[in-house]
């Protein structure tokens, strides 16, 4: 195992309990934010505690390889709803990180997700 992947791991597993907890966070309005979003409405109320969960296994390094795939597919999906809603020019709150995320989505938001899978490729191949 390499370093260059645990660090890479740990990063985006604390980024993924960071996602989660702030969701969590926010309470009634992370859902709301979501659907605004086009998160399906059965993804919502499980979403940040998956988040919390797969965070927590990338921390630890305990199946980083399967977690960091799931990471890549989690991560791959939430961009490709965000360059949804930037295709049809809609720009509602940015969801991704619920009590922290009143921001309009932007390309921004598509970058830190690319820099993210990055991050879980590395993860999955050093």
């Amino acid at each position: 195992m390499s370093s260059l992947a645990v660090v890479a791991s740990v990063l985006l597993g604390v980024t993924f309990l960071v996602a989660g907890g702030s969701k969590i966070a926010a309470g009634d309005q992370w859902p709301e934010q979501a659907r605004g979003l086009g998160a399906p409405a059965f993804v919502v109320p499980v979403l940040p505690w998956f988040e919390i969960a797969l965070g927590a296994v990338l921390v630890v390094q305990v199946s980083r390889v399967p977690a960091a795939v799931i990471a890549l597919a989690v991560l791959a999906t939430m961009t490709a709803l965000i360059v949804r809603r930037l295709a049809q020019h809609e720009h509602p709150p940015c969801a991704c990180f619920g009590a922290w995320s009143a921001k309009p989505l932007g390309w921004g938001h598509v970058v830190r997700n690319v820099l993210l899978m990055v991050l879980a490729v590395v993860a999955i191949v050093a």
